[in-house]
């Protein structure tokens, strides 16, 4: 049976998986699930059965027992539930108990002998599986792990982005790193791609902000954490929020879609993106002529016994560029990411005058 999650219209509203970070008790699954189910906001409902923990001691999850607290929670609800697995056991349990949607989380997506393990399982069985991004901002090992899927014959594979690690990151819990999920929708337009601001923000007062650009990008929808009182949850208290709090944010949010038919609009639209056809030509063939310039510079260098890189001149040229970049209403972090690539290939195209 497929899932309406991979057979939504052009009109559907975006698609909203939420619960429990952890299932704790029967009676904090059943009130948060039908409080969740009474806002008419939530299509799909999610608790934690398993969860993975770096250190051994903390909270991982009430196990297999908790699954018919969420299939007794489906009853009373009508709603489909969802679970993280990461071992064939897991799937096994959840295929048990009639689980709807399966996903595989981010610690998991990382391991490749794990998503196989699960593949494996699932070979002949057609449930809906969603893949969380790897905790690394490694797109390969994304992409590894929805083709390992869909080799053992799962015709509904979906992408859930959770954001990743990165060092140093303040802002989030997870660094968004919204180019990462965006290549990944190009490369399979057709699978469904949900957010999960939950993990992204890791603290619920930046959840709306998140939620909101994932529909904005055209993702189908969000899967955010709910719990009847997220103070005293066990796991992630703080990025949790109440099934009424969740009512509000769904209700606060702007849905937009991916196009028109508006015949104003899409001839207006047309000649934006004309202009910035013409401007991207004219960038490329700059850019070529740049390249041009930079191993005419090789030459000089290679006669000369002279290295490639010239730091000072770098940081000359990265400084002089952040404040035209200013001038024109261009971010510092844009312009150094801008020019970083360029110099890149402006020291690969002398490296080869260099070996000629």
């Amino acid at each position: 049976m497929q899932s309406a999650l991979f057979n939504r219209q052009p009109d559907d509203k975006p698609y909203l998986i939420a619960g429990p970070c952890s299932a704790e008790t029967e009676e904090q699954v059943l009130d948060t699930c039908q409080r969740l189910a009474a806002t008419g906001k939530v299509q799909a409902l999610r608790a934690g059965i398993w969860k993975p923990r770096t250190k051994p001691g903390g909270f991982e999850g009430v196990g297999t027992k908790g699954l018919p607290w969420l299939k007794k929670a489906s009853e009373l609800t009508g709603l489909p539930i969802a679970v993280e697995v990461a071992t064939a056991k897991h799937v096994e349990d959840c295929l048990a108990f009639g689980v709807d949607i399966l996903w595989v989380g981010a610690r998991t997506t990382g391991n490749p002998f794990s998503v196989q393990e699960i593949a494996n399982v699932l070979r002949g069985v057609q449930v809906p599986v969603l893949v969380k991004n790897p905790i690394h901002p490694e797109l390969e090992l994304w992409t590894g792990a929805v083709e390992r899927l869909q080799k053992a014959g799962l015709a509904q594979v979906g992408l859930i982005h959770r954001g990743f690690s990165s060092y140093g990151n303040t802002d989030f819990r997870n660094a968004p790193m919204w180019h990462l999920p965006i290549e990944m929708k190009r490369r399979h337009p057709e699978m469904p791609l949900l957010c999960d601001p939950s993990h992204i923000c890791g603290r619920r007062d930046t959840l709306f902000g998140v939620a909101q650009q994932a529909l904005n990008l055209g993702f189908e929808g969000n899967m955010i954490e709910s719990h009847q009182n997220p103070d005293a949850a066990w796991s992630d208290a703080k990025q949790q929020i109440t099934p009424e709090v969740l009512r509000d944010l769904i209700e606060a949010l702007v849905w937009r879609h991916e196009t028109t038919d508006q015949r104003e609009f899409l001839t207006a639209l047309a000649g934006l993106r004309e202009q910035i056809n013409q401007i991207d030509a004219e960038i490329i063939q700059l850019l070529g002529r740049r390249m041009g310039v930079a191993e005419k510079i090789g030459e000089y260098k290679k006669e000369n016994d002279i290295t490639i890189l010239q730091t000072s001149r770098w940081n000359e040229v990265l400084e002089r560029a952040q404040r035209q970049g200013s001038a024109v209403g261009l971010t510092p972090g844009f312009v150094e990411q801008y020019l970083a690539a360029v110099h890149l290939e402006s020291i690969n195209r002398q490296n080869g005058v260099m070996e000629r």
